[in-house]
């Protein structure tokens, strides 16, 4: 087992508050703006998610301005997949939010254009109570283009009611493989007489192959900023799929269509596939809107691999534009995101366990049974030493995007396993840094 010691102390900083300091009194942040000339500022923020998320935010977002007299948000929200295309255009067109949602993939290429604020650089923005390995995920040259929301990591959540009608045992997910995960998908198939698929995870995601990878030893992404995933490892876990589905345990090709990403829009929720792997996160919701029990379990293969797969990884992370014409005051409202207690008091764990590890105790005695389970798993998961996870590089949204073209050519069994990895290989080292 490979042990990395640096990147789980601090780590363990923000997650085991959220545990241990429930009852840790904490007085909201931010102080009072002051107005410009001319009236109140109005900052355009973006992000991504669905509509209880942004129902959340704008309750937290009305503390803010209650908070800061002069100064006004305006939001706006959609579906992950739209957004990076329209964020590019913003960006292209000279006109960014000051605030917004960055994806971890996207954030060095941002920065080494330019168009990213140093948060460091901005006094109104207080990092103190932020650890450094969390910093570090957000970090180019030395300079912070980007701070974590929230850190979480993926899971799979197993709607239990069905493989109790099924007479299926879910395996121990301290112990289990992919081996013993493939067996139970399939048997749940065949025990349901095939009107429920065990497994429905997504292949073309890159976060599922980035686990694999550390298990056996590799990076996906380097220190370096370059792709360190092996040609077998990609070939491996795209041919994981293809002999699931051939074992009755996956849907068939085709069996998936863009319905959106919320819970309530899965198939878990739909009752068609049994078990799905998910930013944990995202817990709660899948069982307000999965009819049934459902259990979050750890990824299998962490204890049969050469090191764990897992880390604390930034569910997404926040960034002000370099043009943003209120820079201040968008430090401000990123200051109150990452550590006003009140403003917490709202959001939660929408974005993962809060990072400031003061605000993530403040909130503990809140969290509802189904948050506090997600919390309490990723408490447990850093007992062990995790391996360090870097920036990623520059073209990896093409990476994601090559993942995911050459997942539909194996699903519909166009294309290999082996050649795809192949081309996976070639495109994506031609991609990055380039």
């Amino acid at each position: 087992m490979m042990k990395t010691v640096s990147t789980s102390i601090s780590r363990r900083l923000v997650l085991g508050a959220a545990i241990t300091a429930a009852g840790l009194a904490l007085s909201g942040c931010g102080g009072g703006a002051t107005p410009s000339a001319g009236g109140d500022v109005e900052l355009n923020f973006v992000f991504w998610g669905d509509a209880n998320r942004a129902k959340v935010t704008e309750e937290a977002l009305r503390i803010f301005e209650e908070k800061n007299p002069g100064i006004k948000v305006k939001t706006e929200y959609q579906d992950s997949g739209p957004y990076a295309d329209k964020l590019a255009t913003r960006f292209a067109g000279g006109n960014p939010p000051d605030v917004l949602a960055m994806a971890n993939r996207s954030l060095l290429e941002y920065a080494q254009r330019g168009t990213l604020a140093d948060l460091k650089s901005l006094q109104e923005l207080d990092l103190g109570n932020v650890p450094d390995t969390v910093l570090s995920r957000g970090e180019v040259d030395g300079k912070l283009y980007g701070l974590a929301t929230g850190v979480t990591t993926i899971g799979m959540v197993v709607n239990k009611t069905i493989t109790d009608q099924a007479g299926v045992t879910i395996p121990d997910d301290k112990t289990w493989s992919w081996e013993d995960y493939a067996k139970f998908a399939t048997e749940v198939t065949q025990k349901t007489g095939g009107k429920v698929y065990g497994a429905g995870y997504d292949v073309s995601t890159e976060t599922g192959p980035i686990m694999l990878a550390r298990q056996r030893g590799e990076d996906f992404y380097t220190k370096d900023n370059k792709l360190g995933v092996s040609e077998e490892t990609i070939r491996d876990w795209f041919q994981y799929s293809v002999d699931l589905r051939n074992a009755g345990g996956y849907p068939p090709a085709g069996f998936f269509e863009q319905i959106g990403g919320s819970p309530a829009q899965s198939y878990l929720a739909k009752g068609t596939v049994a078990s799905q792997i998910i930013p944990i996160n995202n817990y709660k919701g899948y069982n307000d809107a999965v009819e049934g029990e459902v259990v979050l379990l750890r990824i299998p293969g962490e204890t049969s691999g050469e090191r764990r797969g897992y880390s604390a990884d930034p569910t997404m992370l926040w960034s002000i534009a370099a043009k943003s014409k209120h820079p201040k005051e968008a430090a401000k409202l990123l200051d109150f995101l990452t550590n006003d207690a009140d403003g917490a008091a709202h959001t939660l764990t929408q974005r993962g366990v809060p990072v400031n590890p003061e605000v993530a105790g403040s909130i503990t005695s809140k969290l509802s049974e189904d948050d506090k389970k997600f919390v309490d798993l990723m408490a447990d998961i850093q007992k062990d030493d995790l391996a360090p996870a870097y920036v990623y590089p520059k073209g990896a949204s093409v990476v994601a995007d090559t993942l995911k073209q050459l997942a539909t050519e194996v699903e519909f069994g166009r294309v290999t396993p082996a050649d795809a990895a192949k081309t996976f290989l070639e495109k994506s080292n031609a991609a990055i840094n380039k």
